[in-house]
């Protein structure tokens, strides 16, 4: 993605980059070190990518978009499910039954995700702010994804000013954790 994307093709690549990681877990053998690496990866990107929403994205939609608080409403409730599912996945042993049940959850969150967001809210967003606005929150949503946590929060706060806070804390934590256990 160049300097100069908007916030709407920025979360549309990753969408792509995640559901491609996702396609590559699937084709893993289940078990496999290669499939917990792969999830692991995805996890990481996942987390990175719904805080950076939650600080760029959701502030948008509520200030351009009509009934923008319900569809932000809607779509906390999935990357709730996302986050919860993540966590779920990492204490569950990788060749087990749970964790292919989890990874089917995942899964189908993460397509229910990218459809409600490509489908129904990017247009509506687009349709109704201002091209310089959602170019500047483009690049305010390559910043938070480079600095964001990695790790899942369920109960992270909602609001994206908490979020900015809590991040701007487990950020740092969670890079330098993973550079400890060599996650990708």
């Amino acid at each position: 993605m160049g300097s100069d994307s908007g916030i709407i093709e920025q979360l549309a690549a990753d969408h792509r980059r995640i559901q491609n990681l996702l396609d590559r877990v699937r084709s893993a053998p289940p078990g496999s070190d290669e499939r917990t690496s792969l999830v692991e990866q995805a996890g990481s990107r996942l987390v990175s990518h719904l805080v950076a929403e939650r600080e760029r994205l959701y502030p948008l939609v509520h200030r351009y978009v009509v009934d923008g608080d319900a569809g932000v409403n809607e779509l906390l409730a999935v990357d709730e499910d996302i986050q919860r599912t993540l966590k779920a996945l990492e204490a569950a042993p990788a060749g087990s039954e749970r964790y292919a049940r989890l990874l089917l959850c995942l899964v189908s969150g993460v397509t229910e995700h990218v459809v409600g967001m490509e489908q129904r809210l990017f247009p509506r967003l687009q349709a109704m702010s201002p091209v310089a606005v959602l170019r500047d929150a483009g690049a305010g949503t390559r910043h938070a994804e480079a600095v964001g946590p990695t790790r899942p929060r369920p109960d992270a706060p909602s609001s994206p000013a908490l979020t900015k806070l809590t991040s701007a804390v487990w950020g740092p934590l969670d890079r330098l954790r993973d550079r400890l256990e060599r996650r990708p």
